[in-house]
């Protein structure tokens, strides 16, 4: 007899591959790039994201140098972007907690930004009246204006 497999959630399936892919952009931890809004702003995380950290190799007996972070910036704001630098820096080492990042480096690109869905479209008020009218049999009337509406949804498509 089979047993069930224990649910696990999503985050826990995906972060063994995603760990790879970060590590092979130098982020020692995916945390930088998912929690990006969260550490520099809204107002820099519309404009900026973090593309890869290049660190420099080390020398036996030296401290690690910080890393160089690679932001992608869109359009004319990496002026902007570049103002802020310092405050960037200093917002993603107060994260991290020691002084991780050392100096930033700029690339002028769009940003890779998830496609925004299309608005659903509108509810003609006077097709889901007809829809609700012919709804006689249903006594509750929240149910009957809600099944009317999309009853004039699905009509509309």
């Amino acid at each position: 007899m089979n047993k069930p497999r224990p649910v696990r959630k999503l985050a826990e399936l995906t972060a063994e591959f995603m760990a790879d892919a970060f590590k092979k952009q130098g982020f020692a931890s995916t945390e930088l790039v998912t929690r990006w809004h969260d550490i520099v702003g809204a107002d820099i995380a519309a404009h900026a994201e973090p593309v890869k950290l290049q660190w420099q190799r080390q020398v036996e007996g030296e401290p690690p140098e910080p890393a160089t972070l690679v932001l992608r910036v869109e359009g004319p704001v990496v002026v902007e972007i570049q103002h802020q630098a310092a405050v960037v820096l200093e917002r993603i080492n107060r994260f991290f907690g020691w002084q991780a990042v050392g100096r930033i480096a700029f690339r002028q690109a769009p940003l890779s930004r998830p496609k925004v869905k299309a608005a659903p479209p509108k509810i003609d008020a006077a097709e889901a009246a007809r829809v609700e009218s012919s709804l006689t049999a249903i006594a509750d009337d929240d149910l009957r204006a809600a099944l009317g509406r999309l009853g004039a949804a699905v009509k509309g498509r």
